[in-house]
C-alpha cells in the first residue's frame, strides 16, 4: 500500500477544503491516488470540485495591450521568482511589449513571440538581459491575441489578474464584463463550450452522491440534471449571475443591452502552478552544519 504522506493530506485539505482525517481516510481507501481520493471525498461530503486551481502559487504579472481603435490586443503572462522583481518597472514595460507585438503580429504561440524584434532589439535578448540584471529567471507563459469587427475591453487587478474581452456592445459594458470575469471566473461563454468529458464527470459525481440519498431512481435523476444545471450556470460567463445586479443573470443583461460576447480571456498570475515551499530555518541550520 502507497505510503500517504502529510504533504498528500495536505494537498487534499486544500483541493476539497475537508478535514485531515477525512482527508488521509479517502488516501487510505484509494492507495494515495489523488484524483481518485478528490472524487470519493466529493461523493460521500457533496464537496464541489478542486479548489487547488484556484491558488496562485508563483510570482509574476500579466502584461496587457489594446491597440487606440480598440480592435486587436493581447494578453501575456510573464512569471519571475519574487513578488519584488514582479513591481519592478522594467519588467512591467517588458510585458506591455511583449504584448504589443503579439497583437500586432497575432502571434498566440510563445516560442514564436520570442523570436520577434522590436526598436530596442529581440525579445528573447531582452529577456536575457533582464535576467542578468534583475538576478532571477524570468519566462513567459503563456499569450492570447485577439483581432475583432466588434470592440475589445480590458480589466487589470494590479498586474496579477488580466481579461480580455470581446464584445459587440459599448465600452462601459465591456468593462463591467472584464470586472465580472475577473471576479467570478467563468471558463467559457456559453454552456455549449463546455467540454463535454467535464460536463459527464460532474454527472457521475452527482449520481453517486444522489444515489446516497436513497430516493427513488426517477427523483435521482432529477436531482443530478438539476445538479449539472447549475453546475453549468456556475461556470458559463452567460448563466452566472452579474456582479453589480445579482438578481440579473449575464445572459439576460446582454440581451437587455443587445450586446454579444465572442469570447474572452482571463489569466491569474500563476494559476496552477505548485509554488516551492522554502524552509529557511532548515536551511540555516544545515549551513551552520557545514
Amino acid at each position: 500500500m502507497a505510503e500517504i504522506t502529510a504533504g498528500m493530506v495536505k494537498e487534499l485539505r486544500e483541493r476539497t477544503g475537508l478535514g485531515m482525517m477525512e482527508c488521509k481516510k479517502a488516501l487510505t481507501e484509494t492507495g494515495g491516488e489523488m484524483t481518485a481520493a478528490e472524487d470519493l471525498l466529493r461523493i460521500k461530503s457533496g464537496a464541489k470540485a478542486s479548489k487547488a486551481a484556484g491558488r496562485v502559487a508563483s510570482e509574476g504579472i500579466v502584461g496587457a495591450w489594446i491597440s487606440a481603435d480598440g480592435k486587436s490586443g493581447a494578453l501575456v503572462e510573464i512569471n519571475c521568482e519574487t513578488d519584488f522583481v514582479s513591481r519592478n518597472e522594467e519588467f512591467l514595460a517588458f510585458g506591455k511589449a511583449l504584448a504589443k507585438v503579439a497583437a500586432e503580429h497575432q502571434i498566440s504561440d510563445v516560442a514564436q513571440l520570442m523570436t520577434m524584434t522590436q526598436p530596442e532589439g529581440g525579445l528573447e535578448a531582452i529577456r536575457q538581459a533582464l535576467i542578468m540584471k534583475l538576478g532571477e529567471n524570468l519566462s513567459v507563459r503563456r499569450v492570447a491575441c485577439y483581432r475583432t469587427d466588434a470592440q475589445l475591453a480590458l480589466y487589470l487587478h494590479g498586474s496579477k489578474i488580466g481579461v480580455m474581452v470581446d464584445v459587440h456592445g459599448d465600452e462601459a459594458l465591456g468593462k463591467d464584463l472584464a470586472m465580472h470575469i475577473a471576479a467570478s471566473k467563468p471558463v467559457c461563454v456559453s454552456k455549449e463550450q463546455v467540454a463535454p468529458a467535464l460536463i459527464e464527470k460532474e454527472r457521475e459525481i452527482y449520481a453517486a452522491q444522489a444515489a446516497e440519498s436513497g430516493k427513488p431512481a426517477d427523483i435521482v435523476a432529477k436531482m443530478v440534471e438539476g445538479r449539472v444545471a447549475k453546475f453549468l450556470a456556475e461556470v458559463t460567463l452567460l448563466g452566472q449571475a452579474f456582479v453589480k445586479n445579482p438578481d440579473q443573470t449575464v445572459e439576460k443583461l446582454l440581451a437587455e443591452r443587445k450586446a454579444r460576447v465572442n469570447g474572452f480571456t482571463l489569466f491569474t498570475v500563476g494559476e496552477g502552478i505548485e509554488k516551492k515551499s522554502v524552509d529557511y530555518a532548515a536551511e540555516v541550520a544545515a549551513a551552520a552544519k557545514v
